[in-house]
C-alpha cells in the first residue's frame, strides 16, 4: 500500500491536521524564493531597482543582501529550536537587471553560493543565452541545481552537467527534491536544439517511484512550472509530499489581501494524499516557510507557513551589500544616464500585460513603431509579447536603468511583412494561454482588436482593425499584405509565435536594440505618458 493512503485531513486556517497522531514525528521546514530575475539591489514597489528617495526613506524591497540575511536568520532561528531546514530556489534567477546585462549569472552564483540554498530548479530564463551561459553557472555553483523533465542530448554541452534530482539528508532522514521545469521552454528562451522538455508527470513519477523503492518517503517536486499547472501535476502524481514552485510569480498567503491564493493552496493526489503547493511571488520581495511535519511513516501529518514580504524592518547582510556595491560600480554610469520624464507613472505589472492592454506596452509598441519608420521604414504594426515587458516606470526622471528593466533581454528589431490573415493567427497564439497568465499575451501599435476570454483558444479574436487613434482605425483585410515590427524574439516563433518564424515575409531581425528605441522614444515624447487607448478589448 503506498504511504499516502492513511489517513484524512482537515484545512483549517492554513494548517493542516490528521486526527491520528505519529509515533515519532519529523519537523521539517522549507524556507524558499523564486524568480528573483537579478534583482541584486533592493527594489521598490513596481519591482524595478530602488532609487535613491526611496532608499532614504526606507521604501524599498529585498535585494539580494536583505534575501540572504533573511534567510540565514529564519534557518538559524529554526534550528535553535531543533528543526530541520531547507533553503530552496525555485528557478530563474537569470535576467532583470543591469547585473544580469554585465555579469550573465556569475554574480548571481557568486552571492547564491554564500548564502548557502540547498538546491535549485532550472527555470527557463536560465536559459536565455544559451547553454553556454547556463553552463558557467553550474560550474560555480556549490548547490545542486536540478531538472527532470530538462534532457539535454550527447552533443549538448549541458549533458551530465545537472542532475534531475537530489537525496540530502537532514536530521538523519532522507529528503528526496526533484526538479521540473516549463515544458513550453523551448518557445520562451533559448535552449538550443540540443535540450528537450518532456511531460512533467511522465518524467518525475519514476524518480518518485524509485526513491520510495530506495526508502526516501519525504519527496519534494521543487518546480518551475507556474501554480496553474503545478496543481494539475499535484492531481497526476503519486508520492510527492509537497510542491515548491515558481515561474508563474504567484503570491500565496494567509496574511496579505493582495494575494492570489492561500499559503499553500491544496491539491489531491491520485491516492488521496494532500499535496500543499507553495510559490513566494518574484523579484526578492518576499521569502516562503512551511514548516510539516511527517509522521514515521513519511505521511504529511500537518503544515504552517506564510509568505514574509522582505521590507526594509529585515535587515542587510553587510559584507554582501559591500560585495554588491562593488560589483555595481561598473553599472553605475549606465543605471544613471537620464532618458527622459514620465509625467505619469507607466503600469508595467506582470498581471496586467499578460492579460490586456497596459500602458508599457503600448509605450514600447509606439516606440518599435516609431524607430523603424523614423529610418525610412513604412510598417502599419507593431506586436510586443506581454511577458518582454518586466517593469513599471514611476512618475518622474527616467534613467536607462529603469529602461533596462522595463526590457532585460536586449532584443533587436525585427521588420518583416505578414499577411492579414496570418496576423489574426499570431494573436490567437498569443491569446491562447491567458488563463495560464502566459508571456505571449499580444500588445500593439498601429492596430486594434476585440477578443472573446470565453472562448476556446484558437477561436478567441472577434474583430481586428488597422490603423491608430488619431487617424482612425479601418478593417484589417485577411488577404493584404501588412509591414510589420516586433522583437526578433517573437519573430523566430519565441513565445509560441511560429507563425511569425514560418509565415514572415522578408525578415530582418538585425535593427537596433529595443531598449534603445524605448530610451529614444521616451526622451524624444518627454514628458512621457502612460495611456490606455482603447486598442485592446475584452467582449464580455
Amino acid at each position: 500500500m503506498n504511504k499516502h493512503i492513511s489517513g484524512l485531513a482537515t484545512l483549517v486556517a492554513g494548517v493542516c491536521l490528521f486526527t491520528a497522531s505519529a509515533q515519532a514525528d519529523y519537523s521539517l521546514s522549507v524556507l524558499h524564493i523564486n524568480d528573483l530575475h537579478s534583482r541584486i539591489l533592493p527594489v521598490n514597489k513596481y519591482d524595478s531597482t530602488c532609487g535613491d528617495e526611496d532608499l532614504a526613506e526606507g521604501k524599498c524591497f529585498g535585494g539580494f543582501a536583505r534575501v540572504s540575511q533573511a534567510l540565514n536568520d529564519r534557518r538559524n532561528t529554526l534550528e535553535k529550536e531543533g528543526k530541520n531546514v531547507l533553503v530552496l530556489d525555485a528557478g530563474d534567477q537569470f535576467q532583470g537587471s543591469l547585473f544580469y546585462t554585465k555579469y550573465k549569472g556569475q554574480a548571481t552564483v557568486e552571492l547564491m553560493n554564500k548564502t548557502g540554498f540547498d538546491a535549485m530548479a532550472i527555470g527557463n530564463h536560465e536559459f536565455d543565452d544559451g547553454p553556454e551561459n547556463l553552463l558557467a553557472f553550474l560550474k560555480k555553483a556549490k548547490f545542486p541545481v536540478i531538472g527532470a523533465n530538462t534532457v539535454a542530448s550527447p552533443k549538448s554541452v549541458l549533458r551530465g552537467q545537472y542532475a534531475s534530482s537530489v537525496v540530502l539528508d537532514k536530521g538523519g532522514e532522507k529528503i528526496g527534491i526533484i526538479g521540473a521545469l516549463a515544458e513550453d521552454t523551448g518557445e520562451t528562451s533559448s535552449p538550443g536544439q540540443y535540450i528537450s522538455f518532456f511531460d512533467t508527470a511522465i518524467a518525475v513519477q519514476p524518480i518518485v517511484d524509485q526513491m520510495q523503492a530506495q526508502g526516501v518517503n519525504k519527496i519534494i517536486l521543487l518546480s518551475h512550472l507556474g501554480v496553474p499547472r503545478d496543481k494539475q501535476i499535484a492531481k497526476q502524481l503519486t508520492g510527492v509530499d509537497v510542491i515548491v514552485g515558481g515561474h508563474s510569480h504567484t503570491l500565496l498567503s494567509n496574511s496579505n489581501e493582495r494575494a492570489q491564493g492561500p499559503y499553500p493552496v491544496v491539491e489531491t493526489a491520485p491516492d488521496g494524499a494532500k499535496v500543499p503547493i507553495v510559490q513566494a511571488y518574484a523579484y526578492s520581495k518576499y521569502m516562503g516557510e512551511l514548516n510539516l511535519t511527517f509522521d514515521d511513516a513519511g505521511v504529511v501529518t500537518g503544515w504552517n507557513g506564510d509568505t514574509v514580504l522582505l521590507d526594509n524592518s529585515f535587515p542587510e547582510d553587510l559584507a554582501m551589500k559591500t560585495r554588491i556595491a562593488a560589483l555595481y560600480v561598473p553599472l553605475k554610469e549606465i543605471q544613471k544616464r537620464m532618458v527622459g520624464v514620465a509625467a505619469t507613472a507607466i503600469v508595467g505589472s506582470r498581471d496586467v500585460c499578460r492579460s490586456g492592454e497596459c500602458e508599457m506596452g503600448n509605450l514600447v509598441a509606439d516606440a518599435m513603431l516609431a524607430r523603424v519608420n523614423a529610418n525610412g521604414g513604412d510598417a502599419v504594426i507593431a506586436l510586443q509579447n506581454g511577458g518582454g515587458v518586466r517593469a513599471s516606470i514611476d512618475a518622474g526622471p527616467v534613467t536607462m536603468g529603469e529602461v533596462l528593466s522595463v526590457l532585460p533581454f536586449q532584443n533587436s528589431i525585427a521588420t518583416f511583412k505578414l499577411k492579414g490573415v496570418d496576423f489574426i493567427a499570431a494573436l490567437e497564439s498569443g491569446l491562447s494561454k491567458v488563463e495560464e497568465g502566459a508571456g505571449r499575451f499580444p500588445q500593439v501599435s498601429g492596430a486594434r482588436y476585440v477578443w472573446n476570454p470565453a472562448a476556446e483558444a484558437g477561436t478567441r479574436v472577434v474583430s481586428v482593425d488597422v490603423g491608430n487613434e488619431k487617424d482612425g482605425y479601418v478593417p484589417l483585410d485577411p488577404d493584404k499584405i501588412y509591414s510589420m515590427v516586433t522583437n526578433n524574439y517573437l519573430r523566430g516563433g519565441g513565445d509560441g509565435y511560429n507563425i511569425l518564424a514560418t509565415k514572415a515575409i522578408d525578415a530582418y531581425d538585425y535593427g537596433p536594440n529595443l531598449e534603445d528605441a524605448l530610451a529614444e522614444y521616451i526622451g524624444k515624447n518627454d514628458p512621457i505618458k502612460g495611456s490606455i487607448t482603447g486598442r485592446i478589448t475584452a467582449q464580455k
